[in-house]
């Protein structure tokens, strides 16, 4: 496996990206993997590295580039803990236009790498970032055809570029995991998000994982769940191989 960390420059400065993708047979479809509000941390790259190991060429972006941040480190599970208050912090200060514009970077960069396809890519975030990846597929539909949100939050806003309301102009297939149990994305909005996609005409799937709890796929977390996080790569790869 090759595995590069590069600056890649966007109209708002450099973000610092984890590539990884096999050293031989490519070129190798593109997946962005979006981050969750920790950050980049090796958790993160140890699942680019599962990407890729599969025959993706994977970016994993440092979304809080604009604030001279790479990696926060540990966060404590107490909310008012400093630490955490600047995640927090961090993540309300991403808007969807400013991810889309990093999006662009990406793509225009892997555009021009050997080792990256030129054909359909993906895209996977988890937390915040599921609607950044939803987003993707529907502000890049000739580029991004697959996209999953990972206990994604924040679908169904009141803002007009909320991914419920944009998701029809997607040209591919996406797929939203949702946990039972999730304070930050409540699950009386599964029905609603699921009705809204279906009445748009939208090819998605939106599947609620059983006794689990938000951030189910994440092995360092508390509330990890193998069976889910297994199921979550099984409906994701299955996903690309279908799309990409």
């Amino acid at each position: 496996m090759i595995e590069q960390q590069i600056d890649i420059p966007t109209p708002d400065g450099r973000v610092s990206t984890f590539i990884t993708h096999p050293e031989r047979d490519g070129p190798h479809p593109v997946v962005l993997l979006f981050m969750d509000a920790p950050g980049i941390r090796e958790e993160l790259r140890d699942m680019a590295r599962r990407l890729g190991t599969c025959g993706y060429y994977v970016m994993l972006p440092s979304l809080y580039y604009r604030a001279g941040v790479f990696e926060l480190g540990p966060i404590p599970p107490d909310d008012d803990a400093p630490e955490r208050k600047r995640m927090y912090e961090l993540m309300y200060s991403l808007t969807i236009p400013m991810v889309m514009q990093d999006t662009k970077a990406l793509l225009d960069f892997a555009a021009m790498q050997p080792a990256a396809s030129k054909g359909p890519a993906g895209a996977v975030g988890y937390c915040m970032s599921g609607r950044y990846a939803i987003s993707a597929a529907a502000n890049f539909p000739d580029r991004v055809t697959a996209a999953a949100s990972i206990y994604g939050t924040h679908l169904m806003t009141d803002a007009p570029d909320s991914p419920h309301h944009t998701a029809h102009k997607a040209s591919g297939e996406l797929y939203f995991a949702c946990a039972e149990t999730d304070r930050w994305a409540p699950p009386e909005l599964i029905g609603p998000l699921r009705e809204k996609l279906s009445a748009d005409g939208v090819a998605a799937e939106v599947e609620v994982y059983p006794n689990t709890h938000h951030g189910f796929a994440f092995p360092m977390r508390p509330v990890y769940d193998k069976h889910a996080a297994e199921r979550h790569w099984e409906r994701l790869l299955a996903l690309y191989r279908r799309r990409l």
